[in-house]
């Protein structure tokens, strides 16, 4: 096993750009890639990019593209993020490599959330260095649109290096009595009759509380990193305890004891109490953390943390209608249909109540709480570099006070909190639409007064 560091995360490091990170790392005796180079032009990103395209298969390790970063790190702050990724950085991806292999069966997954999703089962074949046997369908439009059936040879590659997909059907190698494939129309575990609604690819089996594999896939997702992260608890565990009948939801994780669970397959003594210790530890994981573990469909993270920091309980979130919802920053038709929805499940409520009496965090903690309402009904932008707090430290004030924090100045910013080095563009926006240009200590004389 081999690891490449490519960052090094840390307050007050002195190092000033990326490439300057990278030659640290490596003089503290980490591996770091040797191919990394500082471009001054589009012209040189794109020479490099062409030369590893050509060249990648001599590096020692499996690539699937470039990653083209602003190399000062001041300015990657500025930059900052999206949900979801730096809007400092760029993925090139390289074109995928291609192989043909025979098609030998279509099986249906079902996820957590009761999506089903075809897979095709392959003649192992060699791809981007790994043996490749199944590879996604992913809808009933995708097997109409490449008229893919059992028997035909495919062409498979991967997605971004990564997931293997079927790209087309050699026609040329198609028997001449093959029979077209039909996506099913009951569920592969329950035998359910699928759903497929309006505007929506996927087919689903609406049998939620009593589909196996749905049973297992929610309380997969209560116990992940995201959510609640409950030491000593795996996928693996988790299915084994429902197919054991000890767990039927993630409520019932709570009820387990080390006696029920001692006599599993690989459940050592040991291994028995950190389950047991880490689901009761589990009880002090926050409101916007469990709300996300709850699975409501189209809840993501952020989508959890804006409906914890608004509602403040589980009881105020349950009792909104979609308009309420709508109301929320950030939050949409879709989503606000489907917490209704969630709600108006009589089951959903009745595991919600359990998680109530075993002493889970379904509202805001007291610590969680808003310092003040000193800043409420303002927007703010922050911008540079600073001494008394640093960038994360000035935005949870802002927030704890009542304030939001806005990711770029526009008619709705009504102060710019300004450091050292602050964009010359933002400074230039700041005082064309006249907003107060406020320093560190300004902004703490606001939160004294």
């Amino acid at each position: 096993m081999e690891c490449l560091l490519y960052s090094i995360v840390g307050e007050n490091t002195g190092i000033k750009t990326q490439f300057d990170n990278l030659e640290k790392a490596r003089s503290w005796g980490f591996k770091v890639p040797s191919v990394a180079k500082i471009s001054n032009s589009i012209d040189d990103v794109l020479e490099f990019v062409n030369y590893w395209d050509v060249h990648r298969h001599e590096l020692p390790y499996e690539t699937d593209g470039i990653v083209v970063k602003v190399n000062s790190l001041f300015q990657q702050a500025e930059l900052g993020f999206t949900a979801k990724a730096p809007r400092w950085a760029m993925a090139y991806k390289f074109k995928s490599e291609q192989v043909s292999t025979r098609l030998e069966n279509i099986s249906y997954q079902v996820g957590r959330t009761g999506a089903i999703t075809p897979v095709a089962i392959l003649k192992p074949v060699e791809l981007a260095g790994t043996i490749v046997k199944r590879a996604s369908l992913h809808n009933a439009d995708q097997i109409e649109k490449l008229d893919v059936r059992t028997g035909d040879w495919v062409y498979v590659e991967k997605g971004g290096e990564i997931i293997p997909k079927i790209m087309g059907v050699d026609l040329s190698r198609r028997v001449q009595d093959s029979d077209k494939s039909f996506y099913i129309n009951s569920c592969p575990e329950c035998k359910s009759t699928l759903v497929r609604k309006d505007g929506e690819a996927q087919h689903y089996c609406p049998n939620d509380m009593g589909c196996l594999p749905q049973i297992i896939g929610r309380i997969q997702h209560y116990i992940s990193r995201k959510a609640l992260d409950i030491e000593g608890l795996g996928g693996e565990t988790v299915a084994l305890l429902v197919n054991e009948g000890l767990i039927r939801d993630y409520a019932d994780l709570y009820e387990l004891t080390t006696d029920q669970i001692i006599h599993l397959d690989r459940m050592a003594s040991k291994s028995a109490d950190n389950l047991v210790n880490g689901v009761q530890a589990s009880k002090q994981v926050s409101f916007e953390r469990v709300l996300f573990g709850l699975g409501i469909r189209y809840v993501g993270e952020t989508v959890a943390k804006k409906l914890a920091k608004h509602y403040k309980s589980i009881d105020a979130i349950a009792c909104a209608n979609t308009m309420d919802l709508i109301l929320v920053d950030e939050i949409g038709d879709k989503i606000a249909q489907s917490v209704v929805q969630f709600f108006d499940n009589q089951e959903n409520i009745h595991i919600i109540n359990k998680l109530k009496s075993f002493g889970v965090k379904l509202e805001s903690s007291a610590d969680a709480a808003l310092i003040s309402e000193k800043l409420k009904g303002k927007t703010f932008v922050v911008s540079g570099v600073f001494e008394i707090y640093s960038r994360d430290e000035l935005k949870k004030a802002i927030e704890e006070n009542g304030g939001k924090v806005g990711s770029s100045i526009s008619s709705k910013t009504d102060f710019v909190i300004a450091g050292d080095n602050m964009g010359p563009s933002k400074l230039e926006k700041a005082n064309q639409l006249k907003i107060a240009i406020i320093s560190e200590t300004d902004f703490k004389q606001l939160l004294d007064d």
